[in-house]
């Protein structure tokens, strides 16, 4: 990421950590997202189809997602037809549900549902009351702020004239639909539309099936009409795209991913200015290549990785077990500390953990002299707080489980998916990568402090 775009997203952090989005900017009201308190944690679950079959669905599950391990492979197949484009949500029964697309052509869609999200039962299939169907494509769930559920599904008559339809559910059980209401202004030939709803301002990402872009566009009704804000290359995606979902992180951002099927990668995005500017873009570690057309969820559950709040402690090094982070000349290391290294080497490895400056559930680290070990460049060191919410959230960092018993990994609370690992024996923040390396650098034990 460029110096410029790394101050752009300073910037829009900061306003969004202060609170200071207003409803001046497409409507939307300031995020109040938050890390999950101890004894619990987020958990993002993925659904997909893969580049290797159409017709089994796998289930994925990340702490933070960005890393996702698998759950089950073919965790579900339908009795007949495709499992493409699964989309899920948890209901208010606590079981899970997807629903899919079933075939390249005719009327129809899927539903599966499971108590566990990897042992799946069929439903049945939905058939859509239009005339003249020729395809039903990429259902996506869309629970509204009063607990309505729906789906939004593009239908095309012809194969040329996509447009997304609404169909609500009218039954607890999720078996019975209402009649198929069309979202006006997006179209003709829209599909894969997303739906998420910011304040009172539903946003609509859409692929455009001619230019081949995903596009963005906002209502103050479920099924409109929808006004595009962001046409084209707009979000810097770039064409030949599809598939968008879109998923809340923690720190108040939204997470997009969407389908570069063209290129055979998968790539996320984040924005935290209210949808309308986006990071650039950065490959799904470990899936891209293989997930295609998926939906996340998110929930929170029991468990997690915590440290001990307002407590000194030492950070060991997982993979490194006589290294220890330090904060040596005011920058982060890997040092090496033991029973006869001076005073200064042990305060250096030293810090008192306090709740995160950004969000109190997750965790700021503190020396000895007041300061705090915050990233720039990506790089941690220590600084003096000057009260910015571009200070706070980056001496904030979240944990995550590492990948030795009893370690944490530690996120960046303002740059998701980034985390505080040792490479050549410095620390930096790097993105995260699907390698049992990069797991081990970033794992660090909390130990009895070296200094008192």
């Amino acid at each position: 990421m460029s110096r410029f775009l790394d101050r752009a997203r300073r910037a829009a952090t900061g306003l969004l950590a202060a609170g200071a989005l207003t409803a001046g900017l497409l409507g939307v009201a300031p995020a109040h997202a938050a890390a999950p308190p101890a004894g619990t944690a987020t958990r993002y679950t993925m659904t997909a189809f893969t580049n290797s079959s159409e017709s089994n669905m796998y289930v994925y599950e990340s702490p933070d997602a960005t890393g996702y391990r698998q759950l089950k492979a073919s965790a579900y197949t339908p009795p007949s037809g495709l499992i493409r484009d699964p989309s899920i949500i948890r209901h208010t029964d606590g079981r899970y549900y997807v629903t899919y697309t079933t075939n390249w052509d005719g009327n129809t869609i899927g539903f599966a549902t499971s108590t566990d999200r990897v042992n799946w039962t069929f439903l049945g299939n939905q058939t859509l009351p239009l005339s003249d169907v020729k395809s039903t494509w990429a259902p996506e769930w869309f629970v509204d702020t009063d607990g309505t559920v729906n789906v939004i599904v593009s239908v095309s008559t012809t194969g040329g004239d996509f447009k997304p339809y609404k169909l609500t559910a009218t039954n607890a059980a999720l078996t019975e639909w209402s009649p198929p209401a069309v979202l006006a202004g997006i179209g003709p030939n829209y599909i894969d539309t997303f739906v998420v709803k910011v304040g009172s301002t539903y946003h609509a990402f859409s692929k455009n099936e001619t230019t081949k872009y995903i596009e963005h566009s906002t209502a103050s009704s479920l099924t409109g009409p929808y006004t595009f804000r962001g046409t084209g290359n707009w979000a810097g995606w770039g064409n030949w795209v599809e598939g968008p979902a879109l998923v809340q992180l923690d720190n108040g951002g939204w997470r997009i991913y969407y389908d570069g099927y063209s290129a055979h990668k998968y790539y996320y995005s984040d924005s935290y200015d209210g949808l309308a500017t986006w990071t650039t873009p950065t490959e799904l570690p470990g899936l891209s290549g293989f997930a295609r057309h998926f939906t996340v969820l998110k929930e929170t559950v029991s468990g997690g990785a915590s440290l001990p709040v307002n407590t000194k402690l030492s950070l060991r090094s997982a993979n490194y077990q006589a290294r220890y982070a330090s904060s040596r000349a005011g920058l982060g290391y890997l040092d090496p500390v033991d029973a006869s290294s001076t005073a200064t080497v042990k305060q250096d490895a030293t810090f008192t953990v306090v709740p995160g400056l950004a969000d109190a559930n997750c965790y700021s680290l503190r020396a000895a002299d007041g300061r705090y070990l915050r990233h720039w460049d990506f790089k941690p060191r220590l600084d003096g707080n000057d009260g910015t919410a571009v200070f706070r959230g980056d001496a904030t960092y979240c944990a995550r489980p590492g990948s030795a018993a009893g370690s944490v990994a530690l996120e960046s609370y303002n740059y998701p998916g980034r985390y505080l690992r040792h490479y050549d024996y410095e620390l930096r923040v790097d993105g995260y990568q699907d390698t049992d390396t990069f797991r081990a650098d970033s794992s660090f034990l909390p130990v009895t402090p070296w200094a008192a």
